[in-house]
């Protein structure tokens, strides 16, 4: 039985990573640069349902970012926001509470590489970093959320 979950949890990681890897490269441009409206971002949200979603995205991210063009600091650090914009989601009580991890760390941590690296102010990377994020992981993933809920049956918070 034990084996059954470990395989179950695997398999649930890896479609997780799958999609977001496919529809953050698949959108090129819009998933990268100073202004990042990454649609796989409303999946963000997936945490507050299902533990499986934290290393799936955090694995995800970690192989979408090979295309961001910022290198390493962007596999590593990039990812590593979104690891723990996963595990904050995961214990937030509601659904409109579980978007404001990855809007704030986004905005916040990720601008910090990009300022220097595209030459725009800090300041103003937050504010697009973060209003992609608004949009993507705010209110699609709200909008996920809801869907999600809907189909399972399962009105967690």
């Amino acid at each position: 039985m034990e084996k059954r979950y470990n395989t179950k949890f695997l398999i649930k990681s890896g479609v997780i990573a799958a999609i977001y890897v496919v529809l953050t490269i698949i959108l090129g441009d819009l998933s990268y640069g100073p202004v990042q409206a990454r649609i796989s971002e409303a999946m963000t949200i997936l945490p507050l349902y299902e533990a499986a979603a934290i290393p799936g995205l955090f694995i995800g991210c970690a192989i979408a970012n090979f295309a961001s063009g910022y290198g390493l600091v962007d596999i590593v650090f990039g990812s590593l926001t979104t690891l723990a914009a996963a595990y904050l989601t995961s214990k937030m009580p509601n659904k409109y509470l579980a978007v404001l991890p990855p809007i704030l760390l986004n905005a916040f941590i990720v601008s910090i590489w990009v300022s220097k690296i595209t030459k725009i102010p800090y300041i103003v990377n937050v504010g697009t970093i973060g209003f992609g994020e608004f949009l993507t992981a705010g209110i699609l993933g709200v909008i996920l959320a809801s869907v999600f809920e809907r189909v399972t049956k399962k009105d967690m918070r």
